[in-house]
């Protein structure tokens, strides 16, 4: 697929010192491997299963393109999206299968993107959607997946809370529905209770995604994970001009 350097990408205005592109090489895919380490398991404390020490590896990985944004004042990465395109998850298989039954969006699957192991280290969120929207722009790909993770910390009632506050109005339309194979025990926990909508599922609600299901327990890493269904063509009015326009 066409790739482009980090160093040779677009700078936003206002933001001199930050660039998008598509990691090019096995050091640049190195280094947001260890900024995911940095964030996962030194952050939020995620037991990470790579036998190297300070990267976080795993299967995937050979399989997915890297979204990467590179301070370039200071030589950092500092933000990372992984993605999977649908030609290559036809080999290995998509991530969210492990967490979710993705039997109804069989039918999407030539044109399924799977995006996860989003790592901001600092606030660079917009940068890597604009480098998505282009992404998926110039490929032609028609819907964007991933798992929306929500941390666990005080048990999973705020995690149990929260989606039935968003079920309310962002549940997806039956025939994309998906089943976890580890659900979150929602009967079993409080769901009454005030919780912040974390920035990253913000965002995707306010783009057009829809929520697909009940959330799944993720014990690696501690966090309920919901599965995220964003179609291109949802992504209209404001989010579109925003998203869309950052790439050109």
């Amino acid at each position: 697929m066409e790739q482009s350097h980090l160093g040779q990408s677009a700078r936003r205005p206002g933001r001199s010192s930050l660039a998008v592109g598509l990691a090019c090489s096995a050091g640049e895919i190195l280094e947001a491997q260890r900024l995911r380490h940095r964030v996962f398991a030194g952050e939020l404390g995620a037991r990470l299963l790579s036998r190297t020490p300070g990267v976080d590896y795993d299967i995937y990985d050979p399989f997915c393109e890297h979204l990467l944004v590179r301070d370039t004042q200071f030589g950092e990465v500092v933000g990372t999206y992984r993605i999977l395109a649908p030609e290559d998850a036809a080999q290995i298989g998509y991530y969210s299968e492990n967490e979710f039954d993705l039997t109804r969006f069989q039918h999407l699957r030539p044109s399924l993107v799977e995006i996860g192991r989003s790592c901001v280290h600092r606030p660079t969120i917009m940068l890597l959607w604009s480098g998505l929207a282009d992404y998926m722009t110039r490929h032609g790909y028609d819907y964007l997946m991933g798992c929306a993770s929500i941390s666990m910390a005080d048990g999973g009632h705020a995690a149990a809370s929260l989606y039935k506050r968003l079920a309310a109005e962002h549940l997806g339309p039956q025939e994309y529905r998906v089943f976890p194979r580890c659900p979150l025990p929602l009967a079993a926990l409080r769901q009454d209770l005030p919780a912040d909508v974390p920035p990253l599922i913000k965002g995707y609600l306010r783009a057009g995604a829809w929520i697909c299901g009940e959330p799944a327990w993720d014990p690696d890493f501690n966090t309920a994970d919901l599965p995220i269904l964003l179609p291109m063509a949802r992504v209209t009015g404001r989010y579109a001009k925003h998203y869309l326009e950052q790439t050109t």
